[in-house]
């Protein structure tokens, strides 16, 4: 029998996570923001950095470890560079201003770098390279994130998961579009696993507490996210390290706070690249170019098992399709603690359909 799980609506789910955002004190414009933002990666189907997040957000905004009413500014600007004081502000809402200096001066440019210090978890990286990338600019997004991850070959916690997004201009259902984490899993799919009181977890996905790989959701929970492929998930996640919080100045490693620390910031750092593809072959040979390597990627046979190849981003691309006519999946663990803060905040939840 399928676990069970609520379905709601995706723009009466986005209405209901901006009012709860409203309710810890965020003003509307900030909180539709956020809301939007954790929207995408629910209909995106990277549960992960959906909904799930929003009670973290919620405990950390009441608790005064986000300043809600922050947007930061510049700390200097120079040439197509820029390094932006966060404040302790909300993650999608430093990054959104971040993305805008990006387009803005890559436009001015051709290439744009931006790194944000002292902020918050910015959702899902996807969203921030597509925002870029939907002005006509190759758009990237890096962070680093809280240590939950063991260098390769250590049982201690050193680095984050430190994301990696490339998203190129084209139509938002076919575009090349990659979001992956420098692990072989984001850690917020184990946690949500342990919310919704899964009692395993698929093999590779995490370590226990002395790095002993797992498939126990409890022990991952308390455990260790593994690498993406030992070695060169540990290179990659240190590539980001430098490119947020070492070029940025902030927080790096065990420095670096988290949703679940309670006793500081999360502090963590962004990077956005931009660059401007017309400044090259033109914008149009550019876009002839990508569908040509698309075309070849999705010419090759299948291999055993597989009906089709598709491209990064595709997936993503069809689970927001279907999730934007069907509704929006919600595990029991984490629907109710959306209910739980409703009801702190008086909220009328939104309808859902129960699936037993």
């Amino acid at each position: 029998m399928a676990d069970p799980f609520y379905v709601v609506e995706h723009k009466a789910l986005e209405a209901f996570a901006q009012q709860l955002l409203e309710g810890a004190g965020v003003a509307p414009h900030r909180a539709a923001l956020v809301a939007s933002n954790l929207i995408f990666g629910n209909l995106r189907g990277v549960d992960s950095h959906g909904m799930q997040l929003l009670p973290y957000y919620v405990e950390q905004l009441n608790s005064g470890l986000i300043d809600g009413a922050q947007d930061g500014a510049p700390i200097n600007e120079s040439g197509a560079t820029m390094l932006y004081n966060a404040a302790n502000g909300l993650g999608a809402v430093t990054s959104d201003i971040c993305c805008g200096h990006a387009i803005r001066l890559a436009k001015a440019n051709g290439i744009a770098f931006v790194v944000a210090r002292d902020a918050n978890h910015f959702g899902a990286a996807a969203y921030w390279g597509r925002r870029i990338s939907r002005e006509g600019l190759i758009g990237f997004a890096f962070c680093n994130a809280s240590p939950i991850v063991p260098p390769f070959q250590a049982k201690e916690a050193r680095l984050g998961t430190n994301p990696i997004c490339m998203s190129v201009p084209g139509p938002a259902d076919t575009s090349w579009l990659l979001d992956m984490a420098t692990t072989t899993v984001a850690a917020n799919r184990i946690f949500k696993a342990y919310h919704n009181k899964q009692e395993e977890i698929p093999a590779g996905w995490a370590m226990d507490k002395e790095g002993r790989p797992t498939t126990s959701t409890n022990e991952a929970f308390n455990g260790l996210v593994m690498p993406l492929g030992g070695y060169k998930g540990t290179g990659l996640a240190v590539m980001v390290e430098i490119l947020c919080a070492i070029l940025g100045g902030g927080a790096m490693s065990t420095e670096v706070g988290g949703l679940r620390v309670k006793d500081r910031p999360m502090g963590v750092s962004h990077s956005f690249l931009a660059i401007d593809p017309a400044r090259f072959t033109g914008a149009a040979e550019f876009d002839t170019r990508m569908d040509k390597l698309t075309n070849y990627l999705h010419s090759a046979a299948p291999g055993a098992g597989f009906d089709e190849v598709l491209i990064a981003g595709e997936p993503e691309s069809r689970f927001e399709k279907a999730r934007a006519e069907n509704g929006i999946p919600l595990g029991p663990g984490e629907w109710q603690r959306l209910l739980d803060w409703a009801g702190k905040f008086n909220i009328a939840p939104p309808a859902s359909n129960h699936n037993a």
